[in-house]
């Protein structure tokens, strides 16, 4: 009996460490993930960086972030993941030089805004400013 009784402890230990929080999904998580964003503005030092020839033209149109972490974001498709405890985002595309790693100012159902800088030499630092809305 005393046996039976440690086998149902080491069981139900067993269960109970086996519960991974990794398979509940994060508030965040669902905001970003559950609609399809459509650019709203993507603006490079304050101005409008999304029309033909723009630095963020290729952002312009349809982002979607799947639950499997891949995604489009505009004419670019990749992979992305949270950073810094949710507050950053950061987007892979084989089609952009480096990843882009980006601050989340708002995440809600209805906004989708993103900052990062960058500095390019002889050119300075560039501040970029996306915001996106659900479509």
């Amino acid at each position: 009996m005393k046996n039976l009784i440690l086998l149902a402890s080491i069981v139900l230990c067993f269960q109970i460490f086996s519960c991974s929080k990794d398979s509940t999904t994060s508030e965040k998580f669902t905001l970003l993930t559950t609609p399809t964003w459509h650019s709203d503005s993507l603006l490079v030092n304050g101005v409008d960086a999304s029309g033909p020839g723009g630095m963020l033209e290729s952002f312009n149109g349809i982002v979607k972030f799947n639950t499997d972490y891949t995604g489009t974001f505009g004419s670019y498709t990749g992979t992305w993941r949270f950073a810094f405890n949710e507050t950053q985002i950061v987007i892979q595309s084989d089609s952009l030089q480096l990843p882009i790693t980006a601050v989340i100012d708002e995440l809600t159902k209805t906004s989708l805004k993103i900052k990062t800088s960058y500095a390019i030499p002889q050119v300075g630092t560039i501040n970029l400013r996306m915001t996106f809305k659900p479509q």
